[in-house]
């Protein structure tokens, strides 16, 4: 559910873009503004990002084959990664561009409230996009704040979309505020000014976004509610004499890997442990259907520990 409302976020998101872009590129055109250039090639690449997270959702769902065991749900971390790199690389390069052309030979702008009448909509338009995302986030179980909710979410396009929306509103302000002083105070270099400012924003917004995608697309552990859940499970299964640890790595928004080190009471024999392993894996995919995979390793508890030691004190 969760997924689905995430990909209903993007998929609205994507229609909002298409008719904001519409309109910024005609008023750009007609006015001459460079804020409103600037919110135009910002609204593109918006656009853009939104195709290419569906089009990452489309890869991740792929099933599993011989050469990726474990499925290719990190292809959608990979291409949020690249969504996060085009907003800083097209949006605000092109956006400080346009600025700073503008800064060093400003232009007088025509017809300033066409411009602002069109930001005015556009506001709407993605006032929209961004309650629609703000659901989606909150959708996904996501306790605490919505900063919070961001942080624990192992759902890029859940919270990008968010993050865009409000920087595309934010943006619109910027260059609101932009024209109406280059308007008003009859100085077209705040319309260069407002085209640098939204071009720092995206660049702020991009390296955010940059950080959670790649950390997710480098290994991420999953929440720890469910390595307690895990460790629950194995510690209540006949047989065990004590789970020791477990490691869980996310490998999209609803697949886990997770090993768990448990060991087992010395009068088992190899059937009957093998018997314990099942009844684990048994119940903890009736738990937790996104652990796509769960690793059982007999280990006693000095060994698991002097292993981790090693692991950790090498790394």
């Amino acid at each position: 559910m969760a997924a689905h409302s995430a990909k209903t976020s993007v998929y609205a998101a994507l229609i909002g873009n298409v008719l904001v872009a519409l309109t910024k590129i005609i008023a750009a055109v007609w006015s001459g503004s460079s804020s409103m250039m600037s919110e135009a090639v910002h609204s593109v690449v918006d656009t853009s990002n939104e195709l290419l997270l569906l089009y990452g959702y489309r890869r991740a769902a792929r099933r599993p084959d011989r050469l990726h065991p474990l499925g290719y749900g990190r292809e959608l971390y990979f291409w949020s990664f690249i969504v996060a790199l085009l907003i800083f690389a097209l949006g605000a390069g092109v956006s400080l561009y346009q600025g700073i052309m503008h800064v060093l030979s400003p232009q007088p702008i025509e017809r300033p409230m066409v411009s602002l009448i069109v930001l005015g909509l556009c506001f709407a338009f993605e006032g929209t996009s961004w309650l629609i995302a703000l659901r989606s986030l909150r959708a996904s179980g996501q306790r605490g704040s919505t900063y919070e909710a961001f942080l624990r979410s192992k759902d890029p396009p859940a919270y990008m979309v968010l993050f865009e929306d409000s920087a595309a509103l934010i943006g619109i302000v910027i260059a609101a505020s932009a024209i109406g002083a280059a308007a008003w105070l009859q100085q077209p270099v705040w319309d260069g000014v407002g085209s640098i400012l939204v071009g720092l924003l995206l660049a702020g917004t991009s390296v955010v976004l940059a950080r959670e995608s790649k950390s997710l697309l480098i290994g991420e552990p999953a929440h720890s509610e469910l390595s307690e859940s895990i460790l629950e499970v194995a510690n209540n299964t006949p047989g065990v004499l004590r789970a020791n640890g477990v490691l869980t790595v996310q490998m999209s928004p609803s697949e886990v890997v997770a090993a768990v080190s448990i060991e087992f009471a010395d009068d088992r024999r190899a059937d009957d442990i093998e018997s314990s392993v099942v009844a684990i894996e048994t119940e903890v995919r009736k738990q937790h259907p996104d652990v796509a995979a769960l690793f059982i390793k007999p280990q006693t508890k000095a060994r698991y520990h002097a292993n981790r030691k090693i692991r950790i004190g090498g790394s």
